[in-house]
C-alpha cells in the first residue's frame, strides 16, 4: 500500500526531527510499503530533500515527490517562465525545457517558495501577469511551520499576486491533480495521507480517494478540532500511527 507523508510537520520542523520518525519510516519500507515523501516546498532540490531525510536518519529510496515535479510537468519546453522561486523549482522547470528570464515578455510566471523574495520581484510577476502571463503556483500554502515558529510560505506570495492582478492561480501542488497524477504513478490507486493540514493534505487524500491520518505534530493541534475533511483516524505523530498500523 502506498504512504504519501508530508515532511513538514510530519517529518521535521524545520531542522528538529520528530522524535521516532526515522525508526517508523524504516519499519514501513522493511514491512513492505510504499513510502513516498510529498511537500509542497518546492524551493529545495530533489537531491537536497532527500539529503536532508538521510541526514534525518531516513532512505527516501527515490520517493520524494515536491510540488515542483508537478508544476514542471505544466510548462511545454520553450516557455519562457519567469521564475518567483527557489532553485529546486527553477532545476525542475529547465529540465523540462523551460526558458528561465528575469525580464521581458513571458509566457507563464511560477510562483515557489524562495527566501530571497523582495518588492521588485514582486512587481517583475505583478507586471508579467498584467502582461498576459500565466499564474503557475507550485502550492497555496500561505504558512508552514519551523524551528522557530510559523513562517510564511509561498501561497503567501501567490495571495499578494493574485490580490494585484485579480488573476487566479493553477495550482501545481497538494490537493491539486497534477501532484496527484505523480503520487499514484509511484504509489498506486489504494493508500494513506499522513499530514497535519486539512486544507493540503487532508483534501489531497480526498482527491486521490486515500485515507488521511491526521498527525497533530505540525500546524494542526486538538484545540483545532473539528477539522474538514475529517480525518479517517487521528493520531499525535507519524510513529503513533505506525506502532497502531503494523501492531
Amino acid at each position: 500500500m502506498g504512504w504519501a507523508l508530508d515532511l513538514d510537520g510530519v517529518v521535521w520542523l524545520g531542522t528538529e526531527s520528530i522524535p521516532g520518525v526515522a525508526e517508523a519510516v524504516a519499519a514501513l519500507q522493511n514491512a513492505g510499503e510504499t513510502v513516498l515523501f510529498v511537500t509542497n516546498n518546492s524551493g529545495r532540490r530533489v537531491i537536497d530533500v532527500e539529503q536532508k531525510l538521510f541526514s534525518h536518519g531516513i532512505d527516501a529510496q527515490g520517493g520524494v515527490i515536491t510540488s515542483a515535479m508537478a508544476a514542471a510537468r505544466m510548462v511545454e519546453p520553450g516557455e519562457r517562465v519567469l521564475g518567483m522561486c527557489g532553485p529546486g523549482c527553477r532545476e525542475e522547470l529547465e529540465s523540462q525545457g523551460a526558458i528561465m528570464v528575469d525580464e521581458g515578455p513571458v509566457d507563464t510566471v511560477v510562483v515557489g517558495f524562495h527566501e530571497n523574495f523582495d518588492y521588485w520581484g514582486l512587481t517583475a510577476g505583478i507586471q508579467a501577469i498584467l502582461g498576459g502571463a500565466r499564474l503557475l503556483a507550485t502550492n497555496q500554502d500561505v504558512t508552514y511551520p519551523a524551528e522557530d515558529g510559523i513562517r510564511a510560505g509561498a501561497g503567501s506570495i501567490v495571495a499578494a499576486l493574485e490580490a494585484a492582478t485579480k488573476v487566479k492561480p493553477e495550482v501545481a501542488g497538494k490537493p491539486h491533480q497534477p501532484i496527484c497524477d505523480l503520487v499514484i504513478e509511484r504509489g498506486g490507486t489504494e493508500g494513506i495521507v499522513v499530514g497535519d493540514r486539512p486544507d493540503t493534505d487532508g483534501l489531497l487524500a480526498k482527491s486521490l480517494n486515500w485515507k488521511f491520518a491526521l498527525v497533530l505534530s505540525g500546524v494542526t493541534n486538538e484545540s483545532d478540532l473539528p477539522i474538514d475533511p475529517v480525518p479517517d483516524t487521528i493520531h499525535l505523530d507519524l510513529p503513533t500511527l505506525v506502532k497502531e498500523y503494523l501492531g
